[in-house]
């Protein structure tokens, strides 16, 4: 394809826009009554609060301007397993605080431990690697991270893939402690000798499952072969999802140490019990004029609605322009820029409905996401339940609708129903 010339602007570095988070939901204190399952040898004891993960100062002030005062059930469990340099599965329900069960601990470690990174070396060693299959997501990774390590010497870097490959060098180059990585760009930068991957002590996959699977499961493989990256006995690895599926469970081992241990908060797989889940039979030809009459009745709402197709995701949008909603779309063929207008556009409230396709279903936390609708059901059950966790996250309420064809949609029945009765 063409060069891509794309530079992303940089995010704001004022402290307010940095530490900007969004309030808890009315069910935040809920999250406690699940039920939490360590399967493994001797894993630590669970954290209570904060307080006694005994953290630096520095650590303790950024995560109280980041809002956090009362962890999360995965964030109980997987601190002191990552403070304890044990090897980690964690699967938790959506929007319930896995990033910063995996970010903490790590940053901890590293000011403890002390960091090497100067901006002079030709070639950056970064002590922390975490990957995330999409731009968005890892974009967001970033995020998180630099709240934590503001005003340390700890320097986060994000790349990914639909942008300049110049520009992402030169983030690196500036000095790198924790690289934020999509699976290709990480993997090009590599070949180029900008990163090198010896002094890798944490290797994180976030929403592990896709990670492992047929779409990036070579590229992982490749990574954790290169012969300057640290065997698993010689760093930590850590995996986080809302889903396991038991092959990919599997598939996991090989990238784990054996005495790993596993953390599941509730089922795993399980949907989040914030958000009310209603299936309406809608035939094919009838689901846009369904989608048109639900969109009507909540008002503006902010709503995701989820298509099987690129294509698909463009027309729908323009259609519901064309009927006065302002809708956006996102998917893998829209250039980055183009993407991230979308989501900003999303976001700020100017077009209230995004449509996407199944890049936009995992692990992006946008405030008071009031709706998803499943317009087309994904191929698997692990979809629909990352698709719906874009509402309801942190302790809010949330409403998915999906169409249900049965001509189409046979195969999921039985695990819907299956997730719809837990």
């Amino acid at each position: 394809g063409p060069k891509v010339t794309y530079v992303p602007p940089p995010p704001p570095d004022e402290e307010q826009a940095i530490f900007a988070h969004y309030q808890t939901g009315i069910n935040f204190d809920k999250y406690d009554e699940n039920m939490v399952e360590v399967s493994g040898l001797d894993p630590p004891a669970p954290l209570l609060a904060f307080e006694e993960a005994n953290l630096c100062q520095t650590l303790n002030i950024n995560i109280a301007k980041a809002g956090y005062s009362k962890l999360t059930p995965v964030q109980k469990y997987s601190i002191p397993i990552v403070l304890a340099g044990r090897d980690l599965m964690a699967c938790a329900q959506t929007g319930s605080g896995k990033t910063a069960a995996f970010l903490l601990p790590i940053v901890a470690h590293m000011m403890r431990d002390g960091i090497t990174a100067s901006s002079f070396k030709e070639q950056q060693e970064p002590e922390c690697i975490i990957v995330a299959p999409t731009r968005e997501l890892i974009n967001q990774i970033f995020l998180e991270a630099r709240k934590f390590v503001y005003g340390t010497c700890i320097r986060p870097v994000v790349i990914y893939g639909g942008t300049q490959t110049g520009h992402s060098i030169r983030q690196v180059m500036q000095g790198c402690n924790i690289l934020c990585a999509t699976p290709g760009r990480l993997l090009d930068i590599i070949e180029r000798e900008k990163i090198g991957l010896h002094n890798v002590k944490y290797l994180v996959l976030d929403e592990a499952d896709r990670m492992l699977d047929m779409g990036f499961g070579l590229d992982m493989k490749k990574l954790i072969s290169y012969p300057s990256m640290p065997p698993k006995d010689k760093r930590q690895t850590l995996m986080f999802s809302a889903t396991f599926p038991e092959e990919v469970q599997r598939l996991a081992g090989e990238f784990l140490k054996t005495d790993y241990l596993f953390v599941v908060v509730g089922h795993v797989g399980g949907a989040c019990s914030d958000i009310q889940q209603s299936i309406l039979q809608v035939p094919q030809y009838s689901k846009r004029d369904k989608l048109i009459e639900i969109l009507r009745s909540t008002d503006h709402e902010r709503t995701m609605v989820f298509v099987d197709t690129k294509k698909k995701a463009d027309y729908i949008a323009a259609f519901l322009c064309q009927e006065k909603i302002p809708a956006t779309s996102i998917h893998g063929d829209r250039e980055q820029r183009e993407r991230e207008v979308a989501l900003r556009d999303f976001r700020s409230g100017k077009c209230p409905v995004l449509v996407a396709t199944s890049v936009a279903a995992r692990g992006l936390d946008i405030e008071n996401v009031q709706h998803v609708v499943n317009f087309d059901l994904p191929s698997t059950i692990e979809e629909y339940v990352h698709r719906i966790g874009r509402t309801g996250r942190c302790g809010n309420t949330g409403k998915a609708v999906c169409f249900f064809d049965s001509s189409s949609d046979g195969h999921l029945a039985q695990s819907l129903v299956k997730v719809l009765s837990d």
